[in-house]
């Protein structure tokens, strides 16, 4: 049974920095898209961030391009989100998703595209 378990968040002053883990576990094929969503209250969820672990291609939203940075260590099955020069719009909580039938490209954001999901873990940045 596949299972993802985030780590990282906390509180955070504007302009700081914080990385997330999504430790990845009973799983087969070594292949997947592995992709970071939030959710603030009231809004919908928007992806972030996403790779491939095939061959490391990676995908960002818009608003946090040059400041987030999805890597993957396939040795601890782990997928990281460093989060650098951090604003209170990206206050939200945050999770981490998985799906193998996908190989990333413009559907690497979209969050129906992945079956499997994390419990999530809170960020929040003050001014």
């Amino acid at each position: 049974q596949v299972q993802l378990v985030e780590s990282g968040g906390g509180s955070v002053q504007a302009g700081g920095s914080l990385r997330l883990s999504c430790a990845a576990s009973g799983y087969t094929y070594s292949s997947y898209c592995l992709g970071w969503f939030r959710q603030a209250p009231g809004k919908e969820r928007e992806g972030v961030a996403a790779i491939y672990t095939g061959g490391g291609s990676t995908y960002y939203a818009d608003s946090v391009k040059g400041r987030f940075t999805i890597s993957q260590d396939n040795a601890k099955s782990t997928t990281y989100l460093q989060m650098n020069s951090l604003k209170p719009e990206d206050t939200a909580m945050y999770y981490c998703a998985a799906d193998w039938g996908m190989y990333g490209g413009s559907y690497a954001l979209r969050a129906k595209e992945y079956n499997y999901w994390g419990q999530g873990t809170q960020v929040t940045v003050s001014s």
